[in-house]
């Protein structure tokens, strides 16, 4: 084979596994750092560290036959945290938004991440939002399933009960979400 030949020959044609934006939104303290160190780990972490502005993860996975690299960006739900993470809701293709049963507040605050999402770039009119009604294996309950699941079915969101120190529900919410981004970008 001559070197011109050679320079002319095609690399064989990989197929690159797709890529998903998935954010986790809501109040500081909620779990959501622990919910995606629960799926993408299988453990969970009981020492609350705060997120400090964003944490980023990736996590392969094969969702209905299609490889995907998941893009978890976990925004911090503190308030002094606002000005970094507004800069990340553009393009998200998936959004969980959470909240922690025994904590009213953060259930009552959703309402304003919602508006914060699709202020700063989400279209969340378009998008999979999933409502995570976090820390259901905790005593004290103070917003009950049937209001979690009114909200979200109110909005056109999917609701999940989940525990990230159980892992209950965590991995079928996740695929769930995966399942619907993938249906609607690829």
């Amino acid at each position: 084979m001559s070197k011109r030949n050679k320079s002319q020959q095609r690399l064989p044609v990989i197929d690159a596994p797709k890529r998903i934006k998935v954010l986790a939104i809501g109040a500081g303290t909620v779990g959501k750092s622990c919910l995606i160190k629960r799926y993408c780990e299988e453990r969970f972490v009981s020492k609350y560290i705060a997120t400090i502005g964003i944490d980023y993860g990736v996590k392969p996975v094969n969702v209905d036959g299609i490889d995907v690299r998941v893009n978890f960006w976990d925004l911090s739900g503190h308030p002094e945290f606002f000005e970094v993470r507004n800069e990340f809701y553009k393009d998200a293709q998936g959004i969980v938004m959470c909240y922690d049963v025994t904590n009213r507040s953060t259930f009552d605050e959703c309402d304003n991440w919602m508006a914060e999402a699709t202020k700063y770039g989400a279209n969340c009119s378009e998008v999979p939002l999933i409502l995570c009604a976090n820390k259901t294996d905790k005593k004290g309950r103070a917003v009950s399933e049937e209001e979690g699941q009114t909200y979200a079915s109110n909005r056109g969101m999917k609701y999940y009960e989940v525990s990230a120190q159980s892992g209950m529900n965590v991995e079928e919410m996740f695929n769930d979400l995966f399942s619907d981004v993938v249906r609607l970008s690829y």
